[in-house]
């Protein structure tokens, strides 16, 4: 027990400290430029303490969420699932053109546009599973190009003969009835808040999930020990080769629920223009923030979105938006660095230990003392 608990006061040092450097290096960008750190600061504090940006905060952290958690099933078996964004485009289109094309009842139509969407996400990886395992295609490689394909497979579903339908200037699948929808939820109480999506439970119920999954199941342990060491795993009776195939199915069919809330609950029709690629890139970023954990992950979504958010205020009051790519993108870089410190003290700290335990244990030679 003390040894878990002195881990994790070394991983929140780690993001403590990460978010320490972070805020110093923009701070120093800002300065540079002639702004005020903490004005800067006030604003986007005020601005995100807004209800409707609140409202927006959530609905952002709900949808990264999911991309993150896809990602993370991978990482816990030290597979990189890049295809997230491809993924969970083509499950969005696919299950938009079902929710608006197939007339089922209230509640059961729902069900079923999110089984459709976590079977295509599902499929789509199915394709880097075989590749991996038939041909010993490195799954990066892969993902990375069938995001490029999953684009073109979208373009020439949307066209008016298939599922697309034109409106205006824009193609989309056709509109979503309201019997089909999934209505939001008032969570944020105040001038100006807005609801809530209400598939933001869905993200919960996932992050709970893959928590129990990972820490309480034969299945979640064999996971893991395949990412740790495939051959010791393979001598050990698991089945690294199914495990694989499992992970890359689960991480596929995570992704396909991205687009979800988005779809059942805001925009009620698949287009190119509003489903825009880039959350599965995303995702990355915040799995790796928050150490591949449920609870992590959550912390790291919302910062995530209010940063996303914060860049609105800052446009408007002349600074420049992109500041906040950098920030972002030093928070990755700074906790990456830092966890990478603190697993090496950790190493160190345990071949001490078990050194130690090793010199108490050993047994004093006759005649040494002499």
């Amino acid at each position: 027990m003390r040894d878990r608990l002195q881990r994790l006061g070394l991983n929140v040092l780690a993001v403590v400290v990460a978010a320490l450097v972070a805020g110093a290096i923009t701070s120093l960008i800002l300065v540079i430029r002639g702004d005020s750190p903490s004005a800067v600061i006030s604003q986007m504090w005020d601005y995100g303490t807004q209800p409707s940006t609140e409202v927006s905060i959530l609905d952002g952290a709900s949808v990264y969420y999911l991309s993150a958690v896809a990602v993370a099933i991978g990482f816990r078996m030290n597979l990189f699932n890049i295809g997230v964004d491809g993924q969970y485009r083509l499950a969005a289109c696919l299950a938009g053109a079902f929710a608006g094309s197939v007339a089922l009842p209230t509640g059961l139509r729902q069900a079923a546009t999110i089984l459709v969407a976590m079977a295509a996400g599902a499929a789509w990886a199915g394709i880097v599973a075989l590749l991996k395992l038939l041909r010993g295609v490195s799954e990066v490689i892969s993902t990375i190009m069938l995001n490029f394909i999953a684009t073109s497979l979208i373009a020439y579903l949307m066209r008016t003969s298939i599922f697309g339908h034109q409106f205006g200037t824009d193609t989309t699948t056709k509109p979503i009835p309201a019997s089909g929808r999934v209505g939001g939820l008032q969570l944020i109480s105040g001038p100006g808040a807005g609801k809530v999506y209400g598939l933001i439970i869905l993200s919960l119920a996932v992050g709970v999930a893959f928590h129990v999954l990972i820490n309480y199941t034969r299945f979640g342990y064999d996971l893991r020990a395949a990412g740790g060491s495939g051959t010791a795993a393979q001598a050990s009776g698991i089945n690294v080769r199914r495990m694989t195939a499992v992970t890359l199915l689960m991480s596929g069919a995570v992704a396909g629920l991205v687009g979800m809330p988005i779809l059942l609950g805001d925009s009620y029709s698949f287009s190119a223009a509003t489903f825009q690629s880039g959350l599965g890139f995303t995702g990355i970023a915040i799995a790796l923030l928050g150490r591949n954990n449920p609870v992590g992950i959550a912390f790291a979504a919302l910062l995530w979105s209010f940063l996303d958010n914060s860049q609105n205020v800052l446009d408007l009051n002349g600074i420049p938006k992109e500041i906040i790519q950098i920030t972002q993108g030093v928070v990755v870089l700074s906790v990456v660095v830092a966890y990478e410190l603190v697993r090496r003290f950790a190493l160190v700290r345990q071949q001490r230990l078990v050194g130690r335990a090793a010199v108490r244990t050993t047994p004093v030679a006759e005649g040494a003392a002499a």
